[in-house]
């Protein structure tokens, strides 16, 4: 499994095609069970609804791999390599709802999507400006009644007159090549002229964002054309080009981070815009002319936008406003209600986080009394005084998390008769309110917590380090959902049932659980909560023991993660953590150290549907589990863990089938296990400590030397040597630097030179005629090549010089290869044994023979042995 997912449902034994499938690369789930599996379906979400959802990966034959997914199902992703999408390819699946295909597809075949008459959402993803996709014209005609259409990556230039089914509402093409907004309208020429009667299109949403080289809008270009809301973020199109268009109708714009310098009025006044969101741009400052064009907006998004003040009258200029979003700004006070003179606005949501407030005076929102929410979280509000919050008799929510409060005036919240949500997270206030959110006092001093009895949900975090509250024991009859996070709190466990006679959630965060695990060797879990349906625990990392979930009649879903110690990591096995729950329907272990999963985990677990195993690390499936079979949950999914390379887990490969061999399956599933690494890690040592007595030997030479001598054996094996080539030169001479001497007023002018002084040889140097720029073991390979005869001259100093070295052993086993007589020449310039001879045996033939000379010191024997040579050159080179 090593990284990848796999469903196993009833551990890839036989059961009932209405619970489970095997799908090879598939994930098949439950719509209800997506939130567990979410993240393997980020690259085209699927909705929750749908009964049965499948998702397939590394799609390289799409027919086979649709054969293995259930027709059943109604929402289907599919990703891979596949380039055409042929005919009737969904023929089989007449219930699909959604389709996400991100498959790099090139061409969709005429037909391709028929009979998906339900289809509703439809989205073709690949890699930003991924390719083009050819369309044909009719390829959505059938799809009557999909709703979204969706091109996530591909560049659909070049397609033309594609129809669009009259069932749409919206139309997406983000991430792709589109540069000019009216080449759309040449693509789907329905958007202007409408699918019959000549009326344009009415589209709830075009979303064009992510398009990077979007700047043009050909004027008219979507004429008479009625939109909700067109997307153009992350574009570098012009607010005032949307004018140019040609909409007969427009009600939102979004432009988030297109570099609008300034507030679009003219746009806002021309379409009486609904909402605008204009979102990391440089608007800076809003003047009271620009806002006067804005009074139908309902909606305005200015969040980062490098606000420092508002205007005067700001809302007063938009009396229709009902939503205003001024996040992460540098608001240094928020004037909204200048006085008690002020028009009463009929604004319902405000979001003032993430500014610099400090501080709020008294009637800051005298003006909204039908304000509903009230974001503040994030400022740097230290007090509050007791009429800040006056006129606010409908405000329901407010968050003033993450401030450094300290001191609030008395009756402070009295003017919040409505108020049921309220975030005091990350300051010192303790309050009692419906939906409460708070953090403990950083030094109890031993006195006990005490609790509104009306709270219906309550997060308490506790601060690091402080010691432990006690908690009061009164009873909280309505408190429904229950989060403690850090573990600054304890609980007398005769009284937790008491405490919470109703609750349904409880999660345990970040926390320690040996407060909830009894001290001895049989551990179980100490809180009995008989109504309790979900259970949540997310370990801190330095839990020594695992705590066993026990005792809880009503639990229906139980999350354990993050179980395993950091420090003293500690294998487990199912029944160390789970005990008797027999309700139980699902339960997801993420990252607890589990070992072993066996039958014996089940007994307590009837009626288990799900069993989620994630990022758990050499799991052993017992075999018992075998027998078991009929007991086991009917989805049980592995997900991005990996199975331990032990036998004991070789019978899952079988599935009830003639067990396949075992080294196929430790193959696909071990392969990052500690044994295969250390036998990998040991072939690598071996083979380099092989390889060093030959790397000492070839001294950085060798790979040029095989190269050579690779390519000239190449040419002489393509018959380039036969007797009636042309050869470029006659003579290639091999020779050191210091020998160069020599070679230049005394060979050479005997070679070269004009007869009858000299023979009129065509000689090959390597100083003079090797090609610029090449390699040298090229130059080496192609001038023996093209030569007749090769001669070395050879003293000491040129065997102790690599390129000569290198020469000198081409040479040699072109002579000992080729079919040829050799047309190897030796001159020795002193005496040289054969020993200090690189690799000399090879020269022994050639030696023996006599085909070389040593240069005498005497000049009379001087002209013996040039008389010599000039005799064998003439032989050799066909004189």
């Amino acid at each position: 499994m090593g990284r990848h997912l796999l469903l196993l449902p009833g551990l890839l034994l036989s059961l009932p095609l209405t619970t489970g499938w095997t799908v090879s690369n598939c994930l098949v789930t439950d719509g209800s069970r997506l939130p567990l599996l979410s993240r393997f379906f980020l690259i085209c979400p699927l909705d929750s609804s749908l009964p049965l959802l499948a998702a397939c990966n590394s799609v390289t034959n799409l027919t086979q791999t649709l054969e293995a997914v259930p027709q059943s199902v109604e929402g289907l992703c599919l990703a891979g390599s596949t380039s055409v999408l042929p005919r009737d390819a969904f023929s089989n699946f007449p219930g699909l709802k959604v389709l996400g295909l991100s498959l790099n597809l090139t061409q969709i075949l005429p037909g391709a999507l028929r009979g998906l008459g339900q289809l509703r959402h439809l989205s073709f993803i690949s890699r930003p400006m991924g390719g083009f996709i050819l369309l044909p014209h009719d390829v959505f005609v059938d799809l009557r009644s999909l709703q979204h259409l969706a091109f996530l990556g591909p560049c659909l230039d070049g397609n033309l007159g594609v129809r669009l089914p009259p069932s749409l509402q919206q139309l997406s093409v983000k991430l792709s090549c589109l540069q000019d907004i009216g080449v759309l309208a040449d693509i789907f020429p329905d958007l202007v002229r409408g699918p019959s009667s000549g009326n344009a299109w009415t589209l709830d949403m075009l979303d064009l964002s992510f398009n990077s080289k979007l700047m043009m809008a050909r004027p008219g270009a979507l004429q008479g054309l009625q939109l909700g809301s067109l997307n153009l973020d992350h574009t570098k199109m012009k607010a005032a080009a949307v004018v140019g268009l040609g909409l007969q109708r427009l009600d939102g714009l979004s432009m988030i981070y297109t570099d609008t310098a300034e507030l679009p009025a003219w746009t806002v006044a021309h379409f009486e815009l609904q909402e605008l969101n204009l979102r990391i741009n440089r608007i800076g400052n809003i003047s009271l002319e620009a806002l006067a064009s804005c009074r139908s907006l309902k909606s305005f998004g200015l969040w980062s936008s490098g606000l420092t003040e508002l205007p005067p009258g700001f809302l007063a200029a938009m009396p229709r406003l009902q939503k205003l979003n001024l996040t992460n700004n540098k608001l240094q006070s928020a004037m909204l209600c200048g006085n008690e003179t002020e028009a009463v606005s009929g604004l319902q949501a405000l979001d003032l986080s993430m500014n610099g407030l400090h501080t709020l005076p008294p009637a800051t929102f005298s003006c909204l009394p039908h304000l509903r929410e009230l974001l503040l979280q994030g400022n740097q509000l230290v007090c509050l005084e007791s009429q800040v919050f006056q006129g606010l008799q409908r405000l329901e929510t407010l968050n003033l998390g993450k401030n450094p409060l300290v001191t609030v005036g008395e009756g402070w919240l009295a003017p919040l008769p409505a108020l049921n949500t309220l975030s005091l997270l990350d300051t010192r206030m303790v309050l009692s309110l419906l939906n409460l959110r708070l953090q403990l006092p950083s030094d109890p001093s031993g006195v006990g917590l005490s609790l509104p009895p009306g709270l219906t949900s309550l997060e308490l975090h506790a601060v690091s380090g402080m010691k432990h509250w006690n908690l009061s024991p009164n009873v909280l009859p309505f408190l429904q959902t229950l989060t403690l996070k850090g573990w600054g709190l304890q609980l007398e466990t005769q009284n937790v049932s008491k405490v919470f006679p109703v609750l349904h959630e409880l999660s345990l965060l970040g926390s320690s659980l040996e407060a909830l695990c009894s001290q001895g060797t049989s551990s179980f879990f100490l809180w009995q909560l008989p109504r309790l349906k979900s259970l949540r625990v997310q370990g801190d990392g330095h839990s020594p023991r695992p705590c066993r979930i026990t005792g809880l009649p009503d639990l229906l879903e139980l999350k354990l993660q993050e179980l395993q110690s950091r420090a003293r990591p500690r294998p487990v096995q199912l029944e160390e953590l789970v005990g008797e729950l027999p309700r139980l329907r699902v339960l997801l272990l993420r990252q607890t150290g589990l070992e072993t999963l066996s039958a014996a985990a089940f007994q307590g677990l009837s009626n288990l549907q799900v069993l989620v195993l994630d990022r758990e690390k050499g799991l052993v499936l017992d075999d018992s589990l075998q027998d078991h079979s009929p007991r086991m949950p009917p989805y049980m999914y592995i997900l991005t863990s990996s199975l331990a390379c032990q036998c004991a887990n070789a019978w899952p490969e079988s599935g009830g089938r003639p067990r396949s061999p075992l080294f196929p399956f430790l193959q696909s599933h071990c392969s990052e296990t500690l044994g295969l690494g250390l036998f990998l890690g040991s072939s690598a040592l071996l083979l380099l400590l092989v390889s060093l007595p030959l790397l000492q030997e070839a001294r950085s030479s060798w790979i040029l030397y095989v190269q050579a001598l690779f390519k000239a054996w190449l040419q002489g094996l393509r018959g380039q040597r036969d007797e009636g080539k042309n050869f470029l030169y006659d003579v290639f001479v091999s020779h050191c630097r210091q020998d160069q001497g020599w070679v230049v007023q005394e060979l050479l002018p005997t070679l070269e030179g004009c007869p009858p002084a000299g023979w009129g040889l065509r000689i090959c140097l390597p100083e003079r005629d090797f090609e610029p720029g090449k390699d040298v073991a090229d130059n080496v390979a192609d001038s023996m090549a093209g030569s007749r005869v090769t001669l070395c001259v050879l003293s000491r100093q040129a065997l102790n010089t690599p390129r000569c070295r290198l020469e000198l052993r081409l040479a040699t086993s072109l002579l000992l290869a080729a079919p040829q007589p050799p047309v190897l020449l030796l001159v020795f310039l002193e005496p040289v044994s054969r020993h200090q001879l690189p690799r000399y045996h090879r020269l022994a033939r050639l030696l023996r023979r006599g085909d070389y000379c040593m240069w005498p010191k005497e000049d009379e024997k001087k002209v013996r042995v040039a008389g010599r040579g000039q005799e064998r050159l003439r032989l050799w080179a066909g004189d």
